[in-house]
């Protein structure tokens, strides 16, 4: 009865907000559409996104723009559940936050190492790290070298293990993604104990375990298929908890020595066994279909927990993704069925 009472009014909440998601028949549909304007159209006239496409002007009606206004709309939907949240929901929800934060300072890193002469675009986000972030994007614009960059984050968490890297030589914008990330879930794996209670605590576990595993193996699998790196070089890269896979599986899986073999270690995850065959997965598909399971099974067992949050939160981010890379394969004048292909068939 605590969980009900505790979780009613968020669960009516995501069950209203989860309604208006996109079906896969929608889209198709888009995969059947012909250039972005068209998209547009089509999402102002028959889905939940119709209002803040409204704000675009006719000269923005190019995937960039859109982007930005499928971002604010993720942004808007954090904080209504926010809203009504109570507070022990609310220190999940901040934890879920340290990801958009990340995102944006690996954003401002790719500028400013880079030496883009394109100044940072970053007014859409403003309104939404003011208030909920810990992050000042006012002076994150004004930095024009890595240092200045870190500097400006010197009152935030990311301080200390972006500084570890500042003053080392040759450090590239790839060494502070994997910093961040390495940051990023070692706190989340951290915070369980710390945060939450019994049965919310054994879902976390499972959904920030899994997702650890899986980024694990995409990326062992990637590293050796893009870059070919050496056992010692992937040992660096990956996340040093093993939720699911054992510590000898990992080991054989980093030292493999051709695909064929890493593949078939994959084959022996508990994450690959639930499918009949994981040939026609690409590793991103996996990690995708595996974490949507898993999700949808949290919130179906314990409707009344922090996997009603959770899931939503993770079909809208799919969502968004999906949705851009629609419109990229529009753009470029795929067929439907490629576009579908690039897609994937389910949305929820």
């Amino acid at each position: 009865m605590g969980n009900l009472l505790e979780y009613s009014g968020i669960v009516t909440k995501t069950r209203a907000m989860e309604a208006k998601l996109l079906t896969p028949a929608q889209f198709e549909e888009i995969a059947s559409l012909h250039n972005v304007p068209e998209v547009v159209e089509y999402l102002k006239k028959e889905t939940a996104y119709a209002d803040i496409l409204e704000e675009l002007a006719p000269e923005q009606l190019h995937r960039g723009s859109i982007e930005k206004i499928l971002t604010r709309s993720l942004y808007r939907d954090y904080a209504k559940l926010y809203r009504f949240c109570g507070q022990k929901q609310r220190k999940l929800m901040k934890l879920r936050l340290k990801s958009y934060e990340i995102e944006l300072i690996n954003y401002c890193l790719r500028i400013v190492i880079n030496h883009y002469q394109k100044p940072f675009d970053l007014d859409y986000k403003r309104p939404f790290f003011d208030r909920y972030s810990q992050i000042s994007i006012e002076k994150l614009i004004t930095s024009r070298t890595t240092d200045e960059l870190i500097e400006t984050l010197k009152e935030t968490e990311y301080y200390e293990p972006l500084k570890k890297l500042k003053d080392s030589p040759s450090v590239t914008l790839y060494d502070y993604d994997l910093a961040l990330n390495l940051y990023y879930f070692t706190t989340l794996w951290k915070a369980r104990k710390k945060v939450l209670k019994k049965e919310d605590k054994e879902l976390y576990q499972r959904d920030c375990g899994t997702q650890i595993d899986l980024l694990n193996m995409q990326w062992i699998y990637r590293a050796k298929k893009y870059f070919n790196m050496k056992p010692a070089d992937i040992y660096q890269l990956i996340l040093p908890i093993h939720y699911r896979l054992s510590t000898d599986l990992i080991k054989g899986m980093v030292e493999a020595t051709t695909l064929e073999e890493l593949q078939t270690l994959c084959n022996q995850t508990p994450y690959a066994r639930r499918y009949e065959s994981t040939e026609q997965l690409t590793m991103e598909q996996m990690y995708s279909e595996c974490l949507h399971h898993l999700y949808t099974i949290d919130r179906r067992r314990n409707p009344y927990s922090i996997a009603a949050v959770n899931t939503y939160l993770f079909l809208k981010e799919e969502e968004i993704k999906k949705l851009t890379t629609a419109l990229e394969c529009i753009r470029y004048g795929l067929t439907p069925g490629e576009t579908l292909a690039y897609v994937g068939g389910r949305t929820q």
